[in-house]
């Protein structure tokens, strides 16, 4: 499956310019033998924020960043060694607020299919997940719970390859494929849970 790179031209990106923090990732599509995958990472189990979750490389903007995308190319370069002149950014996606107080901002780019080094201090492993995969509507999953700062919100669940997409990044894996692809969430919720029931992960 080929993502339609190009549609991310016709979008224009929802900003936040009133948050407190400001972070960017880079959303990296890579070809694999003419197929489209995304590259993840999996957080470091001792990190103090989402800990082992899957995510895409990035991180906060620090004062030396002269824009937000020098800030995912910096980050991205810093936990799994993707060079910054490796980046194409082919578009952006909204940006997405996140229980930790930031706005982030994903910039959708094709990145070389190689070998990537993860910084251990950060980041526990890499995975490239298929798109083809990632669009199949039994690896899908979502509930509807309260949250104590956003009330009741929806959250994403992608299951491919024994790992699990959800968070704030799988709300920019929803709208990257809704963007790039046929596939479109589902209208209806799977369940609907208590606020501090667990996450299927």
């Amino acid at each position: 499956m080929r993502l339609d790179l190009a549609a991310l031209g016709r979008h224009t990106p929802r900003r936040i310019d009133d948050a407190e923090r400001e972070a960017a990732v880079v959303a990296p599509v890579v070809d694999r033998d003419g197929d489209d995958a995304l590259l993840f990472t999996k957080r470091a189990d001792h990190l103090g924020q989402h800990p082992g979750q899957m995510s895409f490389p990035g991180g906060g903007r620090e004062p030396s960043d002269a824009d937000l995308e020098a800030t995912a190319r910096r980050e991205a370069e810093e936990e799994i060694g993707l060079r910054r002149d490796e980046v194409d950014i082919v578009g952006e996606l909204d940006d997405i607020p996140t229980v930790s107080e930031y706005a982030v901002r994903p910039f959708v780019s094709r990145v070389p299919d190689r070998t990537y080094v993860p910084d251990e201090r950060e980041v526990a492993e890499i995975a490239v997940l298929d798109a083809e995969a990632l669009t199949d509507d039994s690896n899908y999953e979502s509930e509807r719970r309260d949250h104590p700062h956003y009330g009741e919100v929806r959250l994403h669940f992608f299951h491919v390859d024994g790992y699990t997409v959800w968070g704030a990044t799988g709300r920019m894996l929803v709208q990257l494929l809704e963007l790039t692809t046929d596939w479109e969430m589902p209208p209806e919720v799977d369940r609907v849970v208590d606020p501090d029931a667990d996450f299927p992960t």
